[in-house]
């Protein structure tokens, strides 16, 4: 389900703040909600939001040939964009939200609409600074950073459109992230949308719970115009049996530095759990299985962290390891920095934005490969669909930007059960 021109009216709709490369958004357009418009203000993130509006609007002419070719490498950018969006614009918002900028993302917003009114307004800022780990890195424990105070924006897009509901995603960080003074901002947030007239409830959903194999730990602030209580979508928790292997095991071998960010058709039979995911593309092709180069040492390092957890099934503490391959001064900390996902395991520990600066958290657990995951991989644990391509703020394919969009978004199958849980309790 997905609108093709200013001339349909069917619904619901949804703005997406902070939309990131869309992970979040996904998930309610899989759930039949329809967008008006993404905000964002990375530039690589808007374009891969636009690159998959594009696919979005191709698969529902029925044609997705121009899209095939320019996974391929073979079309440039500006003819998908052409044979997708002709005249319309795309749904996508180049911004920065803030006090400055918010009337112009207003006007773009609403000349998006064509008049329809959203009915969800999803979204949560960056998690700088509310993740427990960005207060430690910073000098000052993040307070008087900007970040803190976004919420503030997300309130005047309710004040202007008056959505229904709103949900609102952060790190749970944000229950203990306080102010100067010791007050806490998600206290501040629940006082500020109830001031403009919406009901809030929340709880901490970890995604491992709800069929994504990955454990990933979210607070989730659902809103209600009016005053309602027992409003949260009902969330059935699943446990379907799979593992890690399941969902990274059909995925060509590749070795440090070999891959491609552009088409690769599979072979190997998918697993049932990919089967059911909604994962696979329709011609079992993927993007992005690139796997990024490794210096010697950390190859040997990766070996080690690999047979430790095969043989004992531990996981590498860095003290543990011969002199000869330490380099980090820190023996204090971080003692675990290199960690294999296993493919045992229900579920990989976190994928998070740092694999963009080195995959040494993220060691494939195949020491025949013996790499670090690539973008495809990371972004299976993270449910996205292997037609989905990450873009970069030019036309040249940027891994590293891949990585950070993938480990800052909102798992995919998990905002779609969150959506279809709102759907059934729309009242």
């Amino acid at each position: 389900m997905y609108e093709l021109s200013s001339g349909s009216s069917h619904g619901p709709y949804f703005i997406d703040l902070f939309a990131g490369a869309g992970g979040m958004s996904e998930g309610f357009v899989r759930a039949g909600f329809l967008p008006i418009a993404h905000v964002e203000m990375d530039v690589a993130a808007c374009y891969t939001l636009r690159t998959r509006e594009a696919f979005h609007r191709l698969s529902q002419k029925g044609d997705l040939r121009i899209y095939s070719r320019y996974a391929e490498g073979q079309e440039t950018r500006t003819k998908l964009y052409e044979a997708a969006f002709g005249k319309n614009a795309p749904n996508v918002v180049n911004a920065v939200i803030c006090r400055e900028n918010l009337q112009k993302i207003f006007d773009h917003v609403d000349f998006l609409s064509h008049g329809r009114k959203p009915d969800v307004l999803i979204g949560g800022p960056p998690c700088q600074a509310y993740s427990l780990v960005g207060r430690a890195r910073s000098e000052l424990g993040m307070i008087g950073d900007y970040r803190n105070y976004l919420f503030v924006y997300y309130v005047e897009f309710l004040k202007r459109y008056r959505p229904k509901y709103f949900v609102f995603e952060n790190v749970v960080g944000l229950l203990s992230a306080r102010e100067k003074d010791g007050s806490r901002y998600l206290d501040m947030m629940m006082a500020l949308f109830e001031e403009v007239g919406y009901s809030v409830e929340w709880q901490v959903l970890s995604s491992d719970d709800f069929g994504v194999p990955q454990k990933r730990k979210r607070i989730i602030l659902v809103g209600r115009e009016g005053r309602k209580a027992s409003f949260f979508p009902e969330i059935s928790k699943r446990d379907e049996g799979f593992c890690v292997n399941d969902v990274i095991g059909d995925l060509p071998s590749l070795s440090a530095g070999d891959g491609t960010p552009f088409s690769v058709h599979l072979s190997l039979e998918p697993s049932d759990w990919l089967k059911q995911s909604g994962i696979l593309s329709d011609d079992r092709s993927v993007t992005w299985h690139d796997a990024r180069p490794h210096n010697d040492r950390d190859l040997q390092i990766f070996k080690e962290v690999v047979h430790r957890w095969e043989s004992q099934r531990e996981r590498l503490n860095y003290n543990d390891l011969p002199e000869k391959l330490k380099t980090h001064k820190n023996r204090k900390s971080f003692l675990d920095r290199f960690k294999v996902v296993a493919s045992n395991l229900r579920a990989s520990h976190t994928i998070v934005a740092h694999i963009a600066k080195d995959g040494n958290y993220y060691i494939h657990p195949d020491s025949n490969q013996n790499r670090s995951l690539t973008p495809r991989e990371a972004a299976r644990i993270q449910t996205f669909p292997d037609n989905y391509y990450f873009e970069g703020a030019s036309e040249k394919p940027s891994r590293t930007s891949a990585f950070k969009q993938i480990g800052n978004a909102v798992p995919v199958l998990l905002a779609q059960q969150v959506a279809e849980s709102l759907l059934e309790n729309w009242s």
